[in-house]
């Protein structure tokens, strides 16, 4: 495999090219279920190659939630390495939502799972948790930086419970997440047109002002469709960096599954709305 571009400059692209647009791949129980599948791994191949058919090539990146297919074992991480191939073979990206997070060798061969050039799980970028401290994800900067792939650090989470960690005030003042941007900004100085190790950031925590999330690198935002935000509510939550941001959305787009044209438009109108509200700031 060739040299990649570095994540940043490639997710600029695609998102120009695609919309900005990332949806997650969820296969959970309840989903498999309004499918009409089975919760086993004919189901499971069956709804992520459902998915892969309907929207590889139109959008722009794909979040496949790793723990959903790690249940069903090796089986179901066979699920995984092909769609993640058949994903990139179409020309998007794939951001692997595992939020690994260790220290040393063992953060390492995290890291070489899915972001080293030869693994059979090669993504584009990884969502990684920092809370054994910013410098345990060390390994998997460097890799990702050696790859041309990213990093997406969990920074301001939309679930109630982060707020405990990540809005805790260290003795210099910031909050615990305002200290993650502000890695995420050193990491990313420079870059043009945009860097490679980007934040985790709920669409849904409304006014994040006090924040500086002018971080030169991508903000993945989920929380968009079933979980209650919209893509209008963007500009409000990111103010200038809104152009930055990765909006996810999972269940707003697979309800409208199995059927194939039912998929492709849902993601569209997600990919329009976002373009519109995002445009016009």
């Amino acid at each position: 495999m060739s040299a990649l571009e570095p994540f940043g400059t490639r997710l600029r692209h695609a998102m120009d090219e695609r919309g900005p647009l990332c949806v997650g791949i969820d296969p959970h129980a309840s989903l498999l279920s309004a499918w009409g599948l089975n919760d086993d791994v004919a189901g499971l191949e069956k709804f992520t190659g459902t998915v892969v058919e309907a929207l590889a090539g139109t959008v722009a990146v794909f979040k496949p939630q790793s723990a959903f297919f790690e249940r069903f074992g090796s089986r179901g991480i066979a699920v995984l390495e092909k769609a993640v191939q058949e994903l990139r073979a179409a020309g998007a990206l794939v951001v692997m939502d595992a939020k690994r997070g260790d220290i040393g060798s063992t953060m390492a061969a995290y890291a070489e799972t899915f972001l080293h050039k030869d693994s059979p799980l090669f993504s584009d970028a990884l969502t990684v948790s920092p809370y054994l401290g910013y410098g345990s994800l060390k390994p998997a900067v460097d890799l990702a930086r050696e790859n041309g792939t990213g990093l997406f650090v969990l920074a301001l989470t939309s679930n109630p419970e982060g707020a405990e960690v990540q809005h805790a005030v260290r003795e210099d003042g910031r909050t615990i997440g305002a200290t993650m941007l502000g890695h995420l900004a050193a990491e990313n100085a420079g870059a043009r047109p945009l860097g490679s190790f980007g934040a985790v950031v709920g669409a849904t925590l409304g006014d994040l002002s006090s924040y500086d999330l002018a971080v030169n690198g991508p903000l993945l935002a989920p929380g968009i469709g079933a979980q209650g935000a919209t893509p209008a509510d963007l500009p409000g939550v990111f103010g200038d960096a809104v152009r930055n941001v990765v909006p996810s959305v999972s269940r707003g787009v697979l309800r409208h599954g199995p059927d194939v044209a039912g998929l492709r438009v849902a993601a569209s109108r997600f990919a329009d709305e976002i373009r519109e509200a995002v445009g016009s700031v």
